[in-house]
């Protein structure tokens, strides 16, 4: 079941992506849907892997794997709109091959060896994708402006972050 839900947001990954690139494919209304499922069910895999004793080291990574793809193809989509900086997603595919490679290469662990800004990193990554699709949803005018420059504001904000996290988990084995 905890399976499932993950391939729920895995189909959902290029309607969202087509979306954020291009106004116009889908209702706001339906993005917004689209993308509140993707929320509902990454908050909800993890709990019910746990709760029906399924939680393994695999579906962690297709869990965090899924979680990756969509929210670097959702950003994708939105810097090609102009509306997030193109670096974002650079930099946080940067930030998931090194998280990988460090879990089982570099420290030969059978799981993802998590960190604290990573995991906020994660969540937050959702943020501007709300915020995007939140405008879309407002009246044209300050309001749908205001989200969309926040949206904007959050994508830097969220590549100094990751910036951050790329290095903390760079020297960690030093500390």
């Amino acid at each position: 079941m905890a399976h499932a839900l993950t391939a729920v947001r895995l189909l959902l990954v290029v309607p969202t992506t087509v979306a954020f690139a291009r106004p116009g494919f889908l209702d706001p209304r339906i993005l917004f849907v689209l993308l509140w499922a993707a929320i509902a069910t990454d908050y909800g895999d993890g709990k019910v892997a746990r709760m029906t004793g399924t939680a393994s080291a695999r579906g962690q990574l297709f869990d965090h794997g899924t979680d990756f793809v969509f929210v670097t193809a959702g950003l994708t989509g939105a810097a090609l709109a102009g509306l997030v900086t193109p670096i974002l997603p650079v930099l946080i595919t940067i930030a998931f091959s090194q998280y990988v490679l460090d879990s089982y290469w570099k420290d030969r662990q059978k799981q993802l060896r998590m960190s604290a800004i990573g995991r906020w990193n994660g969540i937050l990554y959702f943020v501007p994708l709300v915020l995007i699709s939140a405008s879309r949803l407002a009246s044209p005018g300050s309001v749908a402006a205001l989200l969309a420059l926040t949206a904007g504001t959050a994508g830097y904000a969220l590549a100094v972050s990751t910036v951050v996290s790329v290095i903390d988990r760079a020297v960690a084995p030093s500390k």
